[in-house]
């Protein structure tokens, strides 16, 4: 298959560059060398380094008409990755967050619908995001909590709570049924580039997937960007010495699942034929506390630095959220591999192998502060 991957030089799309190329794929990468992602001189990305031979790399944007042009002939089908990815950023950069994730998408499905073109599969990457808060059970049934109150955060309660009883909600996975209500900027802009790809793929007659990643990690995630990745941001601040803040009192979870796993659901969605207008949730399926994150770093990398719980929390941001991942285990196959434990210690052994700065992040928990997103 002649595939494009935009984003293609990032986390996820470079390990899959080397996975369809080792099939025997034919690979066309879109990608604009982010700063954020890849660092100042961006073409020394180790990233874009690790492209194996074959693989066709054009340094371009989503949000430029010609670039997909160019990128787009001769190709079969499409994996859009390209999206800028904060949650926490998003909320104060809005426009930005719009225009690459929504415009940039729309611009893809323009070129499909208005000039000659061999596409016949487009595979996004939508996110867990787009569910806000994940699904609970209580006495009334399934709930799906609105954006938690400051007020009660403060105060230090973080559980969504029962409207009946006052008492805290209980989790389970979040299947694709589930209510979408994102709680920011990015999910929203993630939900709408999710829709706009099936329904308009659809009526083009081209078959589309949306893969709703959760918290991906592992070897090639970005040690730069202080806005995504809390493996990533972990690591660097315990290996640079220093204390971790742990936001609210550390239960709140996620579902972090391996890149080799994600991999390999965008392999088994790209060629799944059958798999027409669809969404699939991508995770473990098991729930892990960010205290527990830190406390597995802490410990495989053996460093000195301190785990302060805070009680600090971000406004959009959800207490807990993992996948019910039946649906993509059932329709296409798919089996999570890789658990938290293993993965954490193949990352941990990928980031001593890197050169490890300063990637920002208390700067950007500051530019949080200062516009009051961050209490």
């Amino acid at each position: 298959m002649k595939t494009l991957i935009t984003g293609g030089a990032g986390f996820i799309g470079s390990s899959l560059a080397k996975a369809l190329v080792a099939r025997g794929d034919t690979v066309t990468v879109l990608d604009n060398l982010s700063p954020q992602i890849h660092g100042a001189s961006a073409d020394e990305s180790p990233l874009l380094g690790e492209f194996p031979r074959g693989v066709r790399f054009i340094r371009g944007d989503v949000r430029h008409a010609d670039d997909w042009a160019q990128a787009l002939e001769g190709q079969e089908a499409v994996v859009h990755l390209a999206a800028e990815t904060g949650t926490g950023q998003s909320m104060y950069q809005v426009d930005r967050y719009v225009e690459t994730n929504i415009r940039g998408t729309s611009l893809l499905l323009d070129h499909l619908a208005h000039q000659a073109h061999s596409i016949r599969r487009v595979v996004v990457a939508s996110s867990r995001s787009i569910y806000g808060e994940g699904k609970y059970r209580g006495p009334e049934g399934d709930v799906y909590p609105g954006m938690r109150n400051a007020r009660d955060m403060r105060a230090g309660q973080f559980e969504c709570l029962s409207e009946q009883t006052g008492e805290p909600l209980a989790v389970v996975a979040t299947d694709e049924t589930s209510k979408t209500h994102p709680s920011s900027v990015y999910g929203i802009t993630k939900l709408v580039q999710e829709q706009l790809v099936l329904m308009t793929c659809g009526a083009m007659g081209i078959g589309a997937a949306a893969l709703r990643f959760q918290n991906v990690y592992g070897p090639g995630q970005s040690l730069r960007n202080p806005y995504t990745g809390i493996l990533s941001i972990f690591s660097t601040l315990l290996l640079q010495g220093k204390d971790i803040n742990i936001f609210e009192d550390g239960e709140e979870t996620r579902d972090f699942v391996y890149i080799d796993d994600v991999v390999e659901s965008i392999v088994l969605t790209l060629d799944a034929e059958h798999a027409r207008q669809a969404a699939y949730n991508v995770g473990s399926g098991v729930a892990t506390s960010v205290l527990e994150v830190a406390q597995t770093l802490k410990r495989i990398y053996g460093a000195p630095g301190e785990l302060k719980v805070t009680g600090d929390f971000r406004l959009g941001d959800i207490r807990h959220n993992f996948a019910d991942v039946s649906k993509i285990r059932d329709e296409l196959g798919f089996q999570p591999s890789v658990s938290f434990r293993e993965g954490a210690t193949r990352f941990c052994e990928w980031v001593r192998s890197q050169t490890i700065e300063d990637a920002g992040y208390e700067r950007s928990v500051a530019e949080m502060r200062a516009r009051g997103l961050m209490n």
